[in-house]
């Protein structure tokens, strides 16, 4: 069930006001004017193509899986917060909830920084007021958006047409000034020596990583989610259309550049021969469209920064959060996180200008943009798990789409965010890891039927397929053992030595047999289910519960053994206790045969209390013959493979009737541990006047005993109980083993 909660109406804005206004805006930003023609300069025409489409690519990709996702579900607030959440669940998108905030929040004084600079490149005067100045716009910026998205969007409609008067004087003048010969010498690149004082010149991913910024800021329209009349038709088509017209603007920017301009123009002085060759000599609107081009920026990351808080706030995620999940008026706008993210800003910008240098902008400015690129990955990763997962619900109206794109899309972002900046990645890595990490642990109220039960569901659905097709060979044998653990409450020392026996290898069931004919055993089924899956949680247990109703406890072991061999994982062990009771006897031993007769292991655990982890423990194991001693010597490995055995020492014993068979029994089994490969020490001892009084000596000590035993003949039940009687309990734990495997699986 969604918990998001809505009070009000939202504001209602169209496609055009809405997604691609405020999309178009961020994707033509400060790049075009500022760098592009630097990038052009030193990756020639062709290679400022290559990468061009590359990074579009990127963010086209990414686009059609936020038209996927978005057409599939009904979109609220939060953007990317609210698409990721309700496919990945609440820990990612927690994580990448705070993430965007706070990304998309110090984006904004960066953007108010970069109009100050080209302010101040502008009237040089004015650099003496670059604080003060800086603050007042962030308030006039702060009040526009205070009043509200379709004031903002307004403000945002004279921002766009000042920034398309820009770019058509700015390319018409590259237009008037282009030459086929200029173009022929930019084909090609030609790098130029680094000017950081870094030794090596620029290189293809070098200039990459400065023009990828260029493509990005599809997040700004899908920010507005909560705000659109018809965001399942708004985002796809808003967030493609403003890509595209991106693309072919840039596009066009590259080739009459290349052009119309020589190449050393570009690479010293990118911004200028804008301005110097603007049409009719209008270079002061090249210089309003960089002022329009960093405005715009800086009121869409305070308007979409405010509503991805908003969002976060009102699930049962952050419980901090949530004063900031209130809205104001009728329009339901987050007045509260604009006030806090009004107050970051200024607090960034006093910082930025009284302590912090350009260094240390810079590296921010990176952290934020992968941010940025993770978030477009986790996107691709929640389309990507949707479609691969199959899921039935899956159904989005936007057809262009398929799981191969939200791969290769969620790789390229990535990727993208490493050739940037790596060590910048690793730290955003790192901290969204951190917040994910935390979510799970903290196990949040909050939940949204996401979709990665789906994926997983898909996933073992596969592999069951493949490993029906497989053949079973001795080298691939894993335990996967269905043991009748009853009310594992009273037994917890039988089912511990069982979960360790499988040493997380294999596959545990517990099986509780519910005998009854009362007229609410449906609640009994369901009240034994639950006991079972509490405790398994409450242990830590990896074991999968099981419970049956039957007549009898005979009818419900015959009943649990057919169904669970028919299941799609079969078990091979099967994991009884020890009958304490002689007269239960007959019922007992059929249930051993009858587990027999199915092919199955059988093992027997007498354990009485769960060892201390810290003890020095010793496990002794019989060797009587290698038709039990195998399937011995592997459970006896995995026992001891256990954290809670890790001090424990395995001893292998036989003995023998006469001395002079002492030494060859020892040098074969030394023999046997060598090519088992199991850290073990052999013993040999000369048996007493009976096993039981070889095995009292031996073994009283010992924390756990493996034994192997034969199923008793008819006739023969109580003869075989009295025996095996008197040796349980001589050891703290007695394992008996009965193989029914005649393949080595030790080797």
């Amino acid at each position: 069930m969604d918990t998001a909660v809505e009070k009000t109406e939202p504001t209602k804005l169209g496609t055009f006001g809405g997604v691609f206004t405020p999309t178009t805006l961020t994707i033509l930003g400060v790049i075009m004017f500022m760098r592009a023609n630097f990038v052009i300069g030193q990756a020639g025409v062709l290679d400022a193509i290559v990468i061009l489409c590359i990074a579009k690519a990127i963010t086209f990709l990414t686009s059609l899986s936020i038209s996927a996702i978005a057409t599939n579900i009904q979109v609220r607030g939060g953007g990317s917060y609210f698409l990721i959440s309700r496919v990945l669940g609440p820990e990612f998108g927690g994580a990448v909830g705070v993430s965007l905030f706070t990304a998309t929040a110090l984006s904004a004084p960066f953007y108010v920084i970069g109009f100050i600079e080209a302010l101040v490149l502008t009237f040089p005067v004015l650099e003496t007021y670059q604080l003060w100045i800086a603050l007042g716009v962030t308030t006039l910026i702060g009040v526009v958006a205070f009043v509200g998205a379709n004031w903002a969007i307004k403000v945002q409609y004279f921002i766009m047409t000042v920034l398309f008067l820009a770019i058509v004087v700015a390319l018409g003048g590259s237009a008037l000034n282009f030459d086929p010969e200029l173009l022929q010498q930019n084909l090609v690149s030609g790098y130029t020596s680094l000017t950081n004082g870094s030794m090596g010149t620029y290189s293809f991913w070098l200039v990459f990583a400065i023009y990828f910024p260029a493509v990005t800021g599809i997040d700004a329209g899908l920010n507005m989610s909560g705000d659109l009349e018809n965001p399942t038709k708004s985002l796809p088509w808003g967030t493609l259309t403003a890509v595209t017209v991106g693309f072919i603007v840039y596009l066009g920017q590259i080739f009459l550049a290349g052009g119309s301009f020589n190449r050393l123009e570009m690479i010293e002085a990118p911004f200028q021969i804008l301005v110097d060759n603007a049409l009719f000599g209008t270079g002061f609107l090249v210089i309003s469209g960089v002022f329009a081009a960093t405005l715009s920026s800086a009121l869409g990351s305070i308007l979409g920064a405010p509503r991805v808080l908003q969002a976060l706030a009102r699930d049962p995620i952050l419980l901090w959060l949530r004063p900031f999940s209130k809205g104001e008026g009728e329009n339901d706008e987050p007045q509260r996180a604009l006030i806090l993210t009004y107050i970051l800003t200024c607090i960034i910008l006093i910082w930025a200008y009284t302590i912090a240098g350009g260094d240390a902008l810079n590296a921010i400015a990176s952290l934020i943009a992968m941010f940025f690129l993770y978030t477009y990955g986790t996107i691709n990763l929640a389309a990507f798990i949707e479609a691969y997962g199959r899921n039935p619900s899956f159904r989005p109206r936007f057809k262009f789409f398929h799981w191969i794109s939200a791969l290769v899309g969620g790789i390229g972002s990535i990727s993208a965010a490493f050739l940037i900046d790596s060590g910048a990645a690793i730290i955003a890595a790192v901290l969204i890891c951190g917040l994910i990490y935390y979510l799970f642990t903290k196990k949040t109220a909050a939940s949204f039927g996401d979709a990665r039960r789906g994926f997983v569901y898909t996933a073992v659905r596969n592999n069951l397929l493949r490993l029906r097709q497989m053949k079973t060979d001795a080298k691939n044998w894993r335990p996967t053992l269905l043991v009748f653990s009853g009310n594992p409450q009273s037994r917890e020392a039988f089912v511990m030595y069982a979960i360790w026996l499988c040493s997380g290898r294999g596959i545990v069931l517990l099986v509780n047999i519910i005998t009854s004919h009362a007229t609410n055993l449906a609640d009994r089924l369901r009240g034994a289910t639950r006991q079972l899956d509490d405790f398994c949680t409450e242990e830590k247990i990896q074991a999968f519960p099981m419970v049956l109703a039957a007549d009898d406890l005979s009818s419900g072991v015959s009943f649990a053994l057919q169904s669970a061999l028919s299941g799609l994982v079969k078990p091979n062990v099967a994991v009884f206790g020890w009958c304490e009771d002689s007269e239960k006897l007959p019922e007992y031993i059929q249930q051993l045969r009858f587990a027999d007769e199915l092919g199955l292991n059988i093992v027997i655990i007498e354990a009485n209390e769960v060892p201390n982890p810290a003890w020095q423990k010793r496990v002794d194991i019989w060797w009587r013959g290698s038709t039990n001693g195998n399937l011995m010597m592997l459970l006896g490995y995995l026992l001891h493979d256990n954290w809670e055995w890790g001090k424990s020492t395995i001893q292998v014993l036989r003995s023998v009737n006469d001395k002079a068979g002492m030494a060859p029994a020892l040098e074969n089994l030394n023999e046997i541990i060598h090519d088992s490969r199991i850290n073990a020490k052999a013993k040999v001892v000369l048996e007493a006047s009976s096993f039981k009084e070889t095995f009292m000596g031996q073994s009283h000590n010992s924390d756990c005993v493996f034994l192997g035993f034969a199923i008793p003949k008819e006739g023969e039940e109580q003869a075989w109980y009295q025996n095996y009687s008197q040796l349980i309990g001589i050891a703290k734990t007695t394992i008996l083993i009965h193989s029914n495997d005649q393949t080595n699986i030790l080797q």
